[in-house]
C-alpha cells in the first residue's frame, strides 16, 4: 500500500476520534479507575480513604475479619509463593542426601539407603503433621517455654469465597513479622527441615542398621525430639527468650541430626572390616564418587531454599536485599569450606582428596546457616573456611576413636553445626537486648550445649532400647552380603556388577 493511500485512510479515522472525544476509552493501564481518579489539585480526604479507594472492588466486603489492603494481598501472594518454592528446594535436598550416601557406601546397600531416605520424608511429614508442628510452634504451652501442647493438622488461614459475584476473603491470612503468608506454605517449609534433621543420621548408620529400627528412630526424631528442642528457639521458647540466634538451623537442625547420628554410630559399632583387631583403620571406599559429587551440588542448590528461604518475608526492597545477601554469604562460606578442606587434606595425605573437598563444601554451608543474615562477607569466608577445616579434623578424630561414620555426618553436621552456633556469637551482629560480644557468645554457648545435650540423651535412650529389643544391628552374614537382599529382597544393580565392585572384606577392602 502506498504512503498517500495509507494517509487517506488514517486521517479521517483520527478526525472522527477527536470529534467524538471521550467515546473511545483509553486502555486500563493509562486511564485510572473511576473509583481512584481525582483532580490534579485535589487530595483524598484521608489516608484511610485513599487506601480504601485504591483497593479492588469487593476486597474488604463481607466478613469484617477480612480487612486486607491491596498491598497486603500482594505481600501475601509474594511471600506465600516464594516460601513454597523454597520449601520445594529444601525437599529436593532429600535427593542430594540420598546421592551422597549412596556414592560413599557399598553398592550392596543402595536400595536400603534409598528406602531410608524415602521414609525419612514420608514418616517425617505424617509425624510432623500429627504432633511435631504443634510442638514446635505451640499455640499453648504445657510447660511455658519448654514443652508445647500437641495438636494435629494445619488450619487453612486464608480462604476466599464468592459474595454477590465478587471474590472476598472469608478469613484473614496469618499475620506475622509484619507480613501476611500462608500457613500451608509455612508447614511445607518447616516439615522439610524436620526431614533434613532425620535424614542426616542415615549416613552415619549406613550398612548395618535394621530397617525396622530405623523407622522407629526417624518417627521419634521428627515427631518429638527435633520439634521440642526446635520450639525452644523457633517456637518462642526459653532459648529464644535468652536471645539465642540460629537463623536457619546450624544447631536446631544440623547439630541435632549430626549428634543423633553420632549416638547411633556409637551404639551400632563399626562395619565389619573397618578396623583390624589391633585397631588399625581400614578405609572402605564408596562405590560411586560421581554420584556423591552430584549429590553435593544438589544439596548446594537446595541450600538456597534452606538459608535465603528462612528470611520468611520476601516482599519489599529491604526483604529482597536481605534474602539475596543471605544467598551471597551462603555461597562464600561453601566455597571457602571446599577449598580449605581440600588443601588441608592435600597437605596431610599427599593427594587432593575429593571426598574431603565435598564434605568441606557441606561443612561450610552448615557453619554459615546460623549466621548468614548477620555476618559480613569476610566473616563468611572465615566461618565457612573454618567449617571446612573442622570437617577434616573431625573425620580424623572419629577414626582415632574407632567410631565408624561412613559419610562424615557428625563432622559435617554435628561439629560444624556447633561451630556455626558459636561463630554467631563471635562474628554476628548483636541482637536486641544483648550488650556485648561476651554476653552474646555465652548465650550461644549455653543454648548450643542445651540442644546437643537434649539430642544425645534422648537418642541414647532410643538407640539403647532398640539394641535391647534386638531391633538395632543386622547379623554379620546379612551385613557382609548386603542389606539390599536381606532387608528388601532386591538389588539396585545387577548381581554380577555388585560382585565386581565390592571387594573382599577379608582383604580389608570393600
Amino acid at each position: 500500500m502506498s504512503w498517500s493511500r495509507m494517509m487517506r485512510l488514517v486521517v479521517p479515522c483520527l478526525v472522527f476520534s477527536f470529534a467524538v472525544g471521550g467515546m473511545v476509552p483509553a486502555p486500563p493501564s493509562i486511564l485510572p479507575p473511576a473509583s481512584v481518579a481525582v483532580a490534579a489539585d485535589e487530595e483524598p480526604a484521608s489516608e484511610e480513604a485513599a487506601a480504601e479507594e485504591s483497593n479492588p472492588p469487593g476486597w474488604n466486603d463481607g466478613d469484617p475479619v477480612a480487612e486486607l489492603s491491596y498491598d497486603d494481598g500482594n505481600d501475601y501472594a509474594i511471600n506465600t509463593l516464594i516460601m513454597f518454592i523454597c520449601a520445594v528446594l529444601v525437599i529436593f535436598m532429600q535427593a542430594g542426601f540420598a546421592m551422597v550416601e549412596i556414592g560413599l557406601n557399598s553398592a550392596k546397600n543402595v536400595v536400603n539407603i534409598l528406602s531410608k531416605n524415602v521414609m525419612d520424608f514420608c514418616v517425617g511429614v505424617l509425624l510432623f503433621l500429627f504432633v511435631g508442628y504443634s510442638l514446635m510452634y505451640p499455640g499453648e504451652w504445657i510447660s511455658e517455654g519448654y514443652l508445647g501442647s500437641p495438636n494435629s493438622f494445619i488450619s487453612r488461614d486464608a480462604q476466599v469465597e464468592e459474595k454477590d459475584g465478587v471474590e472476598v476473603w472469608a478469613a484473614a491470612p496469618t499475620y506475622s513479622d509484619g507480613a501476611y503468608a500462608s500457613n500451608s506454605a509455612d508447614f511445607l517449609f518447616q516439615v522439610a527441615f524436620a526431614a533434613t534433621a532425620a535424614t542426616i543420621v542415615s549416613g552415619a548408620v549406613a550398612g548395618r542398621l535394621k530397617f525396622g529400627g530405623y523407622l522407629v528412630y526417624t518417627a521419634i526424631l521428627t515427631g518429638f525430639v527435633y520439634p521440642i528442642s526446635g520450639s525452644w528457639k523457633w517456637g518462642g521458647g526459653w532459648l529464644d527468650q535468652m536471645g539465642f540466634q540460629d537463623f536457619a538451623g546450624s544447631v536446631v537442625v544440623h547439630a541435632v541430626g549430626g549428634f543423633a547420628g553420632l549416638i547411633g554410630a556409637m551404639f551400632l559399632g563399626p562395619r565389619i572390616g573397618r578396623y583390624t583387631a589391633s585397631g588399625k583403620s581400614v578405609p572402605i571406599p564408596g562405590h560411586n564418587l560421581s554420584m556423591a559429587a552430584l549429590g553435593v551440588f544438589v544439596l548446594l542448590v537446595g541450600w538456597y531454599g534452606f538459608n535465603p528461604g528462612s528470611q520468611l518475608t520476601y516482599s519489599g526492597a529491604l526483604n529482597a536485599e536481605a534474602t539475596t545477601y543471605i544467598a551471597l554469604t551462603t555461597t562464600i562460606a561453601a566455597a571457602a569450606g571446599g577449598v580449605l578442606a581440600m588443601l588441608l587434606g592435600w597437605g596431610m595425605f599427599g593427594k587432593p582428596d575429593l571426598t574431603m573437598a565435598l564434605n568441606g563444601v557441606l561443612g561450610g554451608l552448615v557453619a554459615i546457616t546460623a549466621n548468614c543474615d548477620r555476618v559480613s562477607q569476610v566473616d563468611a569466608l572465615i566461618i565457612g573456611g573454618a567449617g571446612g577445616l573442622l570437617v577434616v579434623l573431625g573425620i580424623l578424630l572419629l577414626d582415632k576413636l574407632r567410631i565408624d561414620d561412613p559419610v562424615g555426618a557428625w563432622p559435617v553436621h554435628g561439629l560444624c553445626g556447633v561451630w556455626g552456633g558459636l561463630a554467631t556469637g563471635i562474628f554476628g551482629d548483636l541482637p536486641d537486648g544483648i550488650e556485648s560480644v561476651g554476653q552474646f557468645f555465652t548465650v550461644q554457648l549455653i543454648s548450643t550445649a542445651a540442644i546437643v545435650a537434649w539430642t544425645c540423651v534422648t537418642m541414647a535412650i532410643v538407640f539403647g532400647l532398640l539394641k535391647a529389643i534386638g531391633l538395632l544391628r543386622v547379623s554379620p552374614q546379612e551385613e557382609q552380603e548386603g542389606l539390599d537382599i536381606h532387608e528388601h529382597g532386591m538389588r539396585a544393580y545387577p548381581d554380577q556388577w555388585v560382585a565386581s565392585s565390592d571387594f573382599s572384606v577379608a582383604s580389608g577392602q570393600q
